[in-house]
C-alpha cells in the first residue's frame, strides 16, 4: 500500500529527516569524544579537538586514515572540494603538509593530509554512530518505517545520474550559497569512495536532497537554503531579526548571512526598528517579494518534474516513508523527530535555547558544518 504524502515540500521533509538525523549523530558525538566548545570549554581530555558537525566526518575524516592521503586524493574521493581544510587544522583533527620549501601551498595540489593523534581518535568515534542513530529510529519508528524510508531514498539515488559527496557540501555565501554540482556518475559505472555500498540514511537523504537542489537552482539566481529558510518567511511588513532563528531553525550566523545576501541583491531592507532604541527588522522589498513569488514556482516546478522523470507512485511513496518521521510540520509540538533531539545534559545544545522548528534547508556553514548553521 502506498503511504499517505505530505503536504509538505519534498526538501523541507528532506531536510527535516536530514538534520534531526545529524542532530542526533552529533549530540553522541560530543558524549563520547573529547572535544572543546565555546559554551564548555574543554570537556574529557584537555587535548580534545574542537567540537564539529557530522559534514566533517562524511565528506572529509572518513578518508584521512592513518597514512595520510593526498590532497587530490581525497577530493576524488569525497567528490567536493568544500571541506574547510583549514578550520580542521585549526581545529586539531589533520595537518597539512606540501613537500615544496616553506610548508604548505595554498594551492594544496602536492599536499598530503594527514590526522593528527586526536583527529584518529576522533575518526574512532564517528565510524560506528550512524549505525547507532538508525538503531535509535528503528527502536523509535519501527524497523518497517526505516527501512520503507530507505528503500524509496535508493529507488531515486539509483536514478540521478549523480555521484555526490556523503553529506551536503558547505554552503558559501560568495557562491551565493548555491550547491557544489556533483560530478556525473558514467552510465554503468559504479558508485566511486568507500561508501558506495552503503546505505546509511544519512548518505541517501544527502544524495536526494541534493540531486533535488541542484536541480532547483539551475532555473533560480537565489539558492534553496537561503529561499527556503528566509524567503519563506520574510513578507514586506517586516520581520524582527531577533525572531528569524526561531521562525527558521537555523543560527543567528546563518540568518545573518543569508539576509545580507538578500539585501546585497535588492530583496530585503534591513533596519533599525521604528521608534525602537534598538534591533532591527527585515522587510522584502517588491524584487524581494518577486523572488519569494518565483521561489514558489520553481519549487512546484521542480517537485511535477521529478513525478515525471521519477514516477508518480514512487515520488508518493518517498513523501509518504519521509511523513511518517516528520508528522504534521516539522515543528517541536508537531513531528515525533524532537523526541530524539534532547540533548545529554552536558551537550552544548543543553546550554542555548531548544529549538521549536527544523530548518527546511540545512545551512551548512563553514563554522563546523552545523546543520543549522550554530
Amino acid at each position: 500500500m502506498v503511504p499517505m504524502e505530505s503536504d509538505l515540500p519534498l526538501p523541507t521533509l528532506l531536510s527535516s529527516v536530514l538534520v534531526a538525523f545529524t542532530v542526533e549523530f552529533d549530540n553522541e558525538a560530543e558524549h563520547r569524544m573529547p572535544h572543546r566548545t565555546t559554551t564548555g570549554g574543554a570537556a574529557r581530555g584537555a587535548d580534545g579537538t574542537w567540537l564539529v558537525s557530522q559534514v566533517m566526518w562524511s565528506n572529509v575524516m572518513q578518508y584521512v586514515d592513518g597514512d595520510g592521503v593526498g590532497l587530490q586524493d581525497l577530493h576524488a574521493r569525497a567528490r567536493t572540494t568544500r571541506d574547510s581544510l583549514a578550520g580542521l587544522e585549526r581545529w586539531g583533527y589533520l595537518e597539512v603538509q606540501s613537500p615544496r620549501p616553506g610548508g604548505r601551498s595554498p594551492a594544496g595540489a602536492d599536499a598530503t593530509v594527514h590526522p593528527t593523534a586526536a583527529g584518529r581518535r576522533s575518526r574512532e568515534v564517528w565510524r560506528p554512530l550512524a549505525g547507532v542513530v538508525e538503531g535509535r529510529w528503528e527502536e523509535r519508528f519501527g524497523v518497517p518505517a526505516v527501512e520503507s524510508l530507505r528503500s524509496a531514498l535508493q529507488a531515486v539515488v539509483d536514478r540521478t545520474g549523480l555521484d555526490p559527496p556523503d553529506y551536503l557540501p558547505i554552503v558559501y555565501p560568495t557562491r551565493n550559497g548555491k550547491a557544489e554540482v556533483p560530478p556525473p556518475l558514467p552510465p554503468g559505472a559504479p558508485r566511486s569512495g568507500p561508501t558506495a555500498s552503503r546505505t546509511d540514511l544519512s548518505v541517501l537523504l544527502s544524495h536526494v536532497l541534493l540531486a533535488f537542489t541542484v536541480d532547483f537552482e539551475r532555473a533560480s539566481r537565489i539558492s534553496l537554503p537561503i529561499s527556503a529558510d528566509l524567503l519563506r518567511v520574510l513578507d514586506p511588513v517586516g520581520v524582527p531579526t531577533r525572531d528569524l532563528p526561531v521562525l527558521t531553525g537555523v543560527s543567528k550566523e546563518a540568518v545573518a548571512m543569508g539576509v545580507g545576501f538578500l539585501v546585497r541583491h535588492g530583496c530585503a531592507l534591513w533596519e533599525p526598528v521604528p521608534g525602537a532604541a534598538r534591533g532591527k527588522v527585515v522587510s522584502l522589498t517588491p524584487k524581494g517579494e518577486a523572488a519569494r513569488a518565483k521561489y514558489r514556482r520553481i519549487l512546484d516546478a521542480t517537485e511535477q518534474a521529478w513525478e515525471e522523470r521519477f514516477g508518480r507512485s514512487e515520488m508518493a511513496s518517498l513523501r509518504g516513508a519521509l511523513g511518517r518521521l516528520v508528522g504534521e510540520a516539522p515543528t517541536a509540538d508537531r513531528s515525533p523527530l524532537f523526541e530524539g533531539l534532547v540533548p545529554y545534559p552536558d551537550g552544548w545544545r543543553a546550554r542555548v535555547r531548544r529549538p521549536v522548528t527544523l530548518p527546511h534547508y540545512p545551512m551548512v556553514l563553514h563554522r563546523g558544518g552545523y546543520p543549522d548553521g550554530s
